[in-house]
Order: C-alpha cells, then structure tokens, then sequence
C-alpha cells in the first residue's frame, strides 16, 4: 500500500503522467549486475571480458548488465569471488557522472553498502586514491566487506561523521560523491519497508541532514572540483530542493548538464515500452520530461536545476532516482594535494619491515612470483598495502587504510582473504584451479578441505581462473583457508 500523502503529490506533480507512474508499480522490478573489470585470470582476461556475451546491456552504466528474474547471481561461487557486484541498475547512473578519471582523489562520503565505491575503484583502474566513509558502524563494516571481495587494492574504508571529514580534508578531492541518504521513495517497488517507514516528517528531516551533508562536501572539493548529488527519492524538497539551497548557500557552485547519463536515454535500449499516455516515450526523452516545469516544484530553483536527472520508472529499466552534476568555481593549484591535516602517511621504512615483518618477506618470496610494490602501513598485528598518496588516517575510525595483506600470528604471517581475491593467479607460485561447474568449489567455500597432490604450502585457489582465496596442501589435503565468517553453502 503506497502512502496516501506520496500518492497526493506524485499525482500533482506528474498530471497526466500519474497514471502510467502509478502502474509501473505493479510491474516486476529490474534486476541488474555490474562485471567487475579489476578481476582478472592468468590471461589477462577481466571478469567483464568473460562474462558479457551472456547478458544485455544497461546502456548508461560501463560493465553494467540486466540479469533475469529467475536467475541467482549471488548464489553463484562467481560472487564470492568478486566477478560482479549485484546492483539496481539506476543506482549506476550516478558514478558514470562523476566522470573518475584514473589518479584521480575520490571521496564517496556515504558509501554503504559499497555499489557506487566499488563502481568508482573499477573506473580508477588501480591508480589514484578513493576515501570510502560509512558513518554507521554495522553499514561500515559491510562496505569494508564488499571492497575487499572485489579485489580493490587503493580504498580506505573510514567510519566518520562527513563534519570529521572535512576538518582533516579542506578542498583536497577532485570529485566527491554524495549518495545521500533519503526517504527512499524511488525504492517503494523493491523494498516495502522503505514504503512503511515513510511519511512527510522523515522526507522534511532527510532534506535537512542532506543539507548538512553538502555543506561538508562542499568544504572538501578542491577548486575546479566536481560533486555529484544522488537520492533514491522522487521528493523535490530532497532532490532539486537540497542542491537549490546548496548553490543559495555556496554561489560558487553550478549546475552542469548530466549528459554523461542523458544521451544514452536516447535510445530504447532501457526504455520501457509505451507507457507515456502521450503517446510513444520515444518521442519525448526520458531524461527530458518536465511535466510543466521542474522549477515550480521548489521555491527559489537555482539556476540550471532543469539539467539535473531524474530516472522515472515508467520511462527506464529501473527504479526511480536523481542525481545532480556540480562543478566548484575555479581550478586546482599545484599546493591543494598537499593540504590534508596530517599530511602523508609515511609507511613502514625497511629497516621496519625486516625487523617486525621478515616473516612475510619470507611468505613473498615463497609464495609470490614478484614483492608488492608500494608502502605499508601497520595496524596492530596487521599489515596493509597502502596507496602511494595516502593521507594520514590518524585519529580517523578506520576500518581498512587499504589493501589488507596478511596478520602476523604468533610469529607466524599467515595472508589475508583480501590479498588472494586482490592477485591474479600468474602473481602466486602455487595456484590451484577448480571449476564452477563442480561441487568441489561450493563445499571449498563452504569450509570443507579436498584432496590434492602437489608441493606443500600456501595455493591461491581459483574458480574458473580467477581467484577465490586460499588453501594450504599438506599430505594430499588443501587445508581450507576461506574466512569462517564468510564461509556458506551455495
């Protein structure tokens, strides 16, 4: 049951469109999937390469594929191992805004559980930095989960307030996104608890924490940087309203066109098919419809606020969403790099290194075709690859500083899960390839061993010639190395 007051303005908003709006409804949702490009085998070959032929293309979003209803990605070993990140297909449109260039330094500031991050580490290609913060402890922790299962060696995972953040990262990004949180009204199709929990006063609030929100990524964009603005909500007060009063309170900001996203709409790839009382969708673009002028929705538009997006449900394969494109008024200097609070982290020198890690030197150079190149950094008894320009993370709750390689356990270095689902298989001596297509990887994920003969020590087991985690073959048993708290039965 939609809620009588969401009904009331969606009719006055939409006029003769309510009715086609109100029926998609009672339609199936889209289900989709976005292959994971960082993922690659012993040929070279990504996951997205391998996978692509079988599925149809979501046209604004690269690697993002429909899958059908009857189908179970992620009960599949693929999932596991990182090949695809399970994803409302409207939800891609966002990252594609942000434009990411690889080296670039990237702020998702409200990242669980992970969709748009891990979108955005995959679009970096190993190369720059991306700061994902959570502010909810449990959501935190499922968002470190989710960067480590597809094999993201350049993120930091942090568990901040956005107003913590912006005191240690004064204009340092060149792209912030910010998904924020929402009433939720986009996701009434697929999730009934977001239909239970609304009402006018939780929109009212939602516009108001958003507003905070921005107010601190404003402060962390550098000059000339760019800020994409997302809700899963149809509400205006959230949607134009919160960037409306986001240029009143920083003039500095402008509003750019989301083209990026808009001039794939112009296809009927994701379109779906007459459902426009007007008549045929295509004779009016998706991205375009106005219903008698997006500005009266909110007091005080700003100007430009018509190039925003919204994703209709009765016009795309997907559920409903906004995003807005902002760009801060002038450009990066050559000193803003330098301007995190506690500058660089430093890293483990090599004296460190050899002192208290010569056991998983030992490990690399038994186990590892090549050392890991780039800087470390300890947290307690574990040890982690981070990015070359990593900020200092002092004081800041962090949960991952970057990749996670291993813990030393009563002087013994045993590797992490994050290290095997992180290297292709020509990276490790030892590998060990098992098919999806038999029982053996299902109850390897599962936590049973299996018999193999070969030379003792550490394997990189693999599905399908990709890597899925570790074992250890000691007389002609794999001993299981799959974390407990990830182990289930597919």
């Amino acid at each position: 049951m939609l809620p009588e007051l969401f009904l009331e303005r969606m009719k006055n908003m939409l006029g003769k469109e309510y009715d086609a709006f109100l029926a998609s409804f009672e339609q199936d949702k889209y289900q989709a999937l976005r292959l994971n490009a960082l993922k690659k085998d012993r040929q070279g070959r990504c996951a997205a390469e391998v996978l692509k032929s079988h599925l149809s293309k979501v046209s604004w979003a690269e690697n993002g594929y429909y899958y059908a209803k009857e189908e179970q990605p992620g009960k599949h070993p693929y999932h596991e191992a990182g090949f695809y990140y399970i994803q409302e297909p409207s939800a891609m449109a966002p990252v594609t805004l942000l434009e990411v260039c690889p080296g670039d330094r990237i702020l998702d500031l409200c990242a669980a559980p992970g969709g748009k991050s891990t979108q955005i580490a995959a679009a970096l290609q190993g190369e720059g930095l991306l700061i994902c913060n959570e502010i909810h402890p449990a959501r935190a922790k499922i968002l470190s989960e989710n960067i480590e299962r597809m094999g993201i060696r350049n993120a930091c995972v942090t568990n901040e307030t956005p107003a913590r953040l912006a005191e240690v990262f004064p204009e340092y990004f060149d792209r912030i996104l910010v998904d924020a949180p929402c009433s939720g009204e986009g996701m009434f199709r697929k999730n009934e608890a977001a239909c239970e929990e609304w009402s006018l006063e939780n929109v009212e609030m939602c516009a108001s924490r958003q507003d905070e929100i921005l107010d601190c990524a404003a402060r962390m964009l550098r000059p000339g940087g760019r800020l994409v603005y997302s809700t899963c909500t149809f509400a205006p007060r959230e949607n134009e309203g919160s960037i409306s009063r986001l240029i009143e309170r920083y003039p500095e900001f402008t509003i750019l066109p989301a083209d990026a996203v808009k001039r794939h709409l112009s296809t009927t790839d994701d379109a779906v098919e007459s459902v426009s009382p007007d008549g045929d969708w295509r004779q009016k673009k998706a991205s375009e419809i106005s219903y008698d002028g997006v500005p009266a929705w909110v007091d005080n538009p700003a100007p430009g606020i018509e190039h925003t997006l919204r994703l209709w449900p009765h016009y795309v394969k997907g559920e409903g969403h906004y995003a807005a494109v902002l760009q801060k008024a002038g450009q990066a200097t050559d000193t803003y790099k330098i301007q995190a609070l506690g500058g660089l982290e430093k890293g483990l020198s090599q004296k460190e290194m050899d002192k208290e890690w010569a056991d998983y030197q030992v490990f690399v150079k038994e186990n590892l075709t090549n050392p890991l190149s780039g800087k470390y950094l300890r947290f307690g008894d574990n040890l982690y690859l981070i990015p070359e320009e990593m900020p200092s993370v002092k004081g800041l709750k962090v949960l991952r500083p970057g990749l996670h390689v291993g813990t030393l356990k009563k002087n013994r270095f045993e590797p992490s899960h994050a290290l095997a689902l992180a290297l292709e298989p020509q990276n490790a001596l030892h590998v060990w390839n098992l098919s999806s297509e038999d029982t053996t990887v299902n109850a390897y994920i599962s936590g049973q061993t299996f018999s193999a003969e070969g030379e003792k020590g550490w394997y990189l087991i693999c599905v399908d010639g990709f890597s899925i985690g570790w074992g250890k073959l000691a007389g002609g048993i794999m001993k299981n190395h799959y974390p407990k708290g990830l182990r289930k039965n597919l």
